[in-house]
């Protein structure tokens, strides 16, 4: 007898694509971009910029809304951030350039966030601050600096825009008479025009071009001096701030400050975010630096774009707020203004 065989059948089930729990949770999610200055300037623009795009490369694709919460000089957002909002990955910031000097220094009370907690997403531009004079000052070098006495512009006490011009008169010797109060950046601007200062403190160079283009177009600024630990390209000429130490511990003092520079303009998220989540927000912020939408509405709005991944911004963070305690007790009396005064009735965020 012949026995037949028969084909065996194989029954295969679908199984479903693995489930990416990153995408489950943002699906449908708003991000609030917390943004730490009032509606105008540069944390501002470069702030609505990101937010316009970053949230078709985080997976889910969540929605993301800009929010301002200006006060205490970016303070308030900040302790909002480390301390009040949700944990969850839902919330954005870019944090104030200075911030983790003042931690590092322990120069305001108010501050309640430890920044080495944040969860570091990634450096929009890390371009040097410029200290500028107006057209109609006498002052137009740095030589000019150091021999007249020269007005210039700041924002709130304690701010980086009085830290800077501070450190300029005590290590390398300049005369700039520090008047700070003003707002924020637009009523310095206004106080130049108006003939009240003769200068701003700091301001990268690439925000005038790209919000107040006229200033650079029709020669109304002059570049003096540069923050930052190279000098810029496009400003090859301007004297760097690192570049005038006397001796080795003024030089660390330069190093110090300047360094604090290069956190520029720093995203982060807040503390508590799971790690899968944390990774997918670095990911998606160095995938829109690559994004051809992104880059050209970053080139028609005359932004300037200095990338720097999460890991390497947090390192810089940490170093700066773990710097030597010699050296930080250093800093903390170069950053001190002798030559300055208030705007009667300021009130600076």
């Amino acid at each position: 007898m012949r026995i037949l065989a028969l084909p065996v059948m194989v029954l295969v089930t679908a199984t479903p694509a693995a489930a990416d729990p990153v995408a489950d949770f943002y699906a449908g999610k708003q991000i609030r971009f917390i943004i730490r200055t009032g509606v105008g300037g540069s944390y501002d623009s470069y702030s609505r910029l990101l937010a316009r795009h970053i949230g078709k490369h985080i997976p889910g694709n969540p929605s993301v809304i800009p929010i301002n919460m200006p006060g205490g000089g970016g303070i308030r957002a900040a302790n909002y951030v480390a301390k009040i909002a949700p944990q969850d990955g839902t919330i954005l910031t870019m944090l104030s350039q200075g911030t983790p000097v003042d931690q590092a220094l322990g120069l305001n009370a108010s501050l309640q966030a430890d920044l080495r907690e944040l969860h570091w997403i990634g450096n929009v531009s890390a371009a040097n601050q410029v200290l500028v004079t107006w057209h109609t000052s006498q002052t137009k070098t740095l030589a000019d600096l150091m021999r007249r006495e020269t007005p210039i512009g700041s924002s709130g006490a304690g701010s980086i825009s009085v830290q800077m011009p501070a450190v300029l008169n005590n290590i390398a010797g300049t005369k700039i008479k520090i008047v700070y109060g003003y707002p924020d950046g637009r009523d310095i601007n206004l106080a130049m025009e108006r003939g009240e200062v003769e200068g701003r403190a700091t301001n990268p160079w690439q925000s005038y071009i790209a919000t107040d283009p006229f200033y650079v177009e029709n020669k109304l600024i002059m570049p003096v001096v540069q923050m930052g630990m190279t000098r810029e390209a496009i400003l090859p000429d301007v004297p760097l701030m690192r570049e005038l130490g006397k001796n080795a511990a003024d030089q660390a003092v330069l190093d110090f400050m300047s360094k604090s520079v290069s956190v520029g303009r720093p995203v982060a998220t807040t503390p508590g975010v799971p790690a899968d989540r944390v990774a997918a927000l670095r990911r998606a912020f160095d995938e829109t630096f690559k994004d051809t939408a992104f880059l050209e509405e970053a080139q028609k709005q005359r932004a300037d774009l200095k990338p720097m991944p999460g890991a390497e911004l947090a390192q810089i963070v940490r170093d700066i707020i773990e710097a030597p305690a010699a050296l930080r007790e250093r800093v903390k009396v170069a950053i001190q203004p002798a030559n300055a005064s208030e705007i009667p009735g300021a009130k600076p965020e």
